[in-house]
């Protein structure tokens, strides 16, 4: 019985990274300016575009994937005697993984010899897509399901996650933060400083006064908590804002040398609910 990783398109993985590793994606759909798009890696929405449109006032939104779309993944894989790793988006932030375990609860009545297991990150964007990496990579080692799963377990609370935006009004007009917590972003040329927590939420955590000291900010957490990053590939992901994602990458390697750097475009689905010039660094620490 062969192993099938699924995550959905949250995950801010390279389109290429994915195919290259065989791990199936199940994307969200979002609406902008009227109009609804499958989140497909920019293809027909540009990230460009979409950044764009925010910045001249467009306020999107995101769909959850539904449990019937994860009946029909989940029930595909299974019917070709696959083993199903689904790895989701923090429950925390969506209703989406809730929608994987009804859907996998049905399979299971369905077919009670399905072998499915769904996995909540309590992560986000590229913070769910290390876990995948990792399980991709895990795969490739000829590693077992229960040891894929159990690692994945042990470890993604150990996912580090360090955000910075210009603004906190995208994420509490979606509901991904509290008032009080947004009332942070409200001074004049603060801008917020974000982790995502042990229950996979978002937390504003600190401020920094203008852009470059809060990208030090984000340098400075991850000199302090990152752990053996000759080990590690690094995930930085940005909203349409790469200059400053190279300038972090400078940063880092300034002080370590990690296995490598990936630079990524966040997407539409995080994008959403924080507006362009978002940027966040992933590693793995001691803890959150």
């Amino acid at each position: 019985m062969g192993i099938t990783i699924i995550t959905d398109s949250n995950c801010d993985l390279s389109e290429a990274f994915l195919v290259e590793n065989h791990i199936q994606i199940i994307p969200f759909t979002f609406q902008i300016n009227g109009n609804t798009y499958t989140d497909d890696f920019g293809k027909t929405l540009s990230y460009k575009d979409f950044y764009d449109a925010m910045r001249k006032g467009a306020m999107p939104t995101t769909a959850q994937i539904t449990a019937y779309t994860f009946e029909n993944v989940f029930r595909e894989f299974v019917l070709k005697g696959e083993s199903v790793i689904y790895i989701g988006f923090s429950s925390a932030l969506s209703g989406t993984f809730d929608s994987s375990v009804l859907a996998r609860n049905t399979i299971l009545e369905e077919i009670p010899t399905a072998d499915v297991t769904v996995i909540d990150s309590r992560s986000a964007s590229v913070g769910q897509g290390l876990l995948v990496s990792y399980a991709a990579m895990l795969q490739k080692q000829g590693k077992t399901k229960k040891e894929i799963v159990d690692w994945i377990e042990e470890n993604k609370l150990m996912v580090n996650q360090w955000f910075t935006i210009d603004s906190l009004d995208h994420l509490k007009r979606g509901g991904r933060i509290s008032a009080t917590s947004a009332a942070l972003g409200y001074l004049l040329s603060v801008k917020p400083i974000l982790n995502i927590i042990n229950d996979g939420s978002l937390n504003a955590v600190t401020k920094a006064r203008g852009r470059r000291k809060s990208i030090m900010t984000l340098f400075d957490e991850y000199k302090a908590r990152v752990v053996k990053p000759e080990n590690q590939v690094i995930y930085i992901s940005h909203g349409d804002c790469f200059e400053d994602a190279e300038y972090l990458k400078s940063l880092i390697l300034s002080v370590s040398k990690p296995k490598d750097i990936i630079i990524n475009t966040m997407g539409p689905v995080i994008g959403s609910h924080t507006g362009p010039g978002v940027l966040v660094v992933v590693f793995i620490g001691n803890e959150r």
